[in-house]
């Protein structure tokens, strides 16, 4: 048994992802599993029961915010806690409203490693 924090990253992009599961891994205090559609990331959460997810909010196959309802309405997955990732939203607009939006995590794509690190712990309190 690990004592690693498990993360599902659902984001279309794939280089971002590996990305991403690189430098937490790096780390050696994550372990990142990766899927590039909403469908497969709803799937992929409800057998594995991450620590948190990291969901990008535009995505071809299934929207992020449809994939965050999927998850909040099956009881397995309703309190794995959900970070939204996006392009959309500047840094400056993520800082002006706390972090949050809509009730909800959100960081600004690009996002640096120890800022996504400090984001993770402070959800999960470790």
């Amino acid at each position: 048994m690990s004592d690693k924090i498990r993360i599902l990253i659902i984001d279309d992009e794939k280089d971002f992802c590996h990305f991403v599961k690189l430098n937490l891994e790096s780390t050696n205090q994550f372990s990142v599993n990766i899927e590039t559609s909403g469908k497969k990331g709803v799937y992929t959460a409800r057998n594995d029961k991450p620590d948190l997810i990291l969901l990008d909010v535009y995505m071809p196959d299934m929207d992020g915010t449809i994939v965050a309802e999927n998850l909040l309405e099956e009881p397995s997955t309703k309190d794995i806690p959900i970070v939204f990732l996006t392009a959309v939203a500047t840094k400056r607009d993520v800082s002006d409203s706390g972090g949050m939006i809509g009730g909800r995590h959100i960081i600004a794509k690009p996002v640096a490693t120890d800022e996504l690190i400090s984001t993770i712990r402070a959800i999960l309190h470790v």
